[in-house]
């Protein structure tokens, strides 16, 4: 058996396609379906089934896996055996949603390739509703999200460093759509959001149920990014995190609507699976999260 066999059918489950996985380890196509073809020969069963667009682990493929996950990481404890951290090799798999990634894991990651720089370093942004999932199917070594206050057993999920939201809206908004303080109104705006189930989008819906203000129907895009370039085209409203507006909010690009609840403060949470192996790149970014958001692993 071909450890690199192995190390194509983790490429496909990360990316969900042959075609991205070939990408990831440049590799021709025709390599990656060779590979996998070679290990259900091996094993005498069928690894993937096409769900969709993406390449879903059959439940033989599922069974097998945790034994496929031990024996690339016999492997790579192997190879790393006393090197510095600077030589390590091997893959770090990060999640987050949208927001967290671009504003806040930048000199996150930043830091652990400086560390370790001849680490593979996979990174996935999710919704927020995917990522415990990512982590309980080994998809993922590690995430940053808001704290839901659901996680499955195996998930474990210590303190990271709290976030506000707020709302805003274009510098362009008429006047009379600004107010969210005075209850029983019907304006004629729409929220614009990229993650509905994140726990301050809901905050921001009960928010405005309680105050009987009542918008125009809702629109839901792909990134936050597209999110704040709508608002500020006067497209609708948006509540997003606080760390994603600041500089906008600074330049007068967008504004911040006032609530009652601009002092709320939103709990964060830093998961990774209980029973997982702590390889060294993990350790490095476990280290580098405590150090720059606070989280406690001990």
């Amino acid at each position: 058996m071909e450890t690199k066999n192995l190390t194509t059918l983790m490429a496909i489950i990360e990316t969900g396609s042959f075609q991205k996985a070939s990408a990831q380890l440049n590799y021709a196509p025709s390599t990656v379906t060779a590979q996998i073809k070679q290990l259900e020969d091996e094993f005498s069963l069928k690894l993937f089934e096409k769900v969709g667009r993406r390449m879903e682990l059959t439940q033989a493929g599922k069974d097998i896996l945790p034994f496929v996950e031990s024996i690339l990481q016999n492997v790579e404890q192997i190879s790393n055996y006393k090197k510095e951290l600077s030589e390590i090799t091997g893959t770090l798999r990060l999640v987050a949603p949208d927001s967290i990634f671009i504003y806040i894991m930048q000199p996150i990651i930043k830091a652990i390739l400086h560390d370790a720089p001849n680490i593979r370093l996979i990174i996935n942004s999710l919704p927020s509703d995917d990522i415990n999932q990512a982590i309980v199917n080994g998809y993922a070594d590690i995430g940053v999200d808001c704290n839901k206050g659901n996680f499955p057993d195996t998930v474990m999920h210590p303190a990271s460093k709290p976030f506000q939201a707020c709302l805003i809206g274009s510098a362009f908004i008429n006047p009379r759509e600004q107010d969210f303080i005075t209850p029983h109104q019907k304006k004629s705006v729409g929220m614009i959001y990229n993650e509905p189930n994140a726990n301050y989008q809901k905050e921001i819906t009960a928010y405005l149920a309680k105050k009987d203000i009542t918008l125009t129907p809702d629109m839901k895009l792909q990134s936050i990014e597209a999110v704040k370039r709508s608002v500020m085209n006067n497209l609708g409203i948006a509540y997003v995190p606080s760390f994603s507006v600041e500089e906008e909010l600074k330049n007068g690009s967008l504004l911040q609507l006032k609530t009652e609840l601009d002092d709320k403060i939103y709990p964060a949470v830093c998961v990774y699976h209980r029973n997982k192996w702590v390889s060294p790149q993990m350790e490095l970014a476990f280290r580098i999260l405590h150090e720059q958001l606070g989280v406690d692993f001990s």
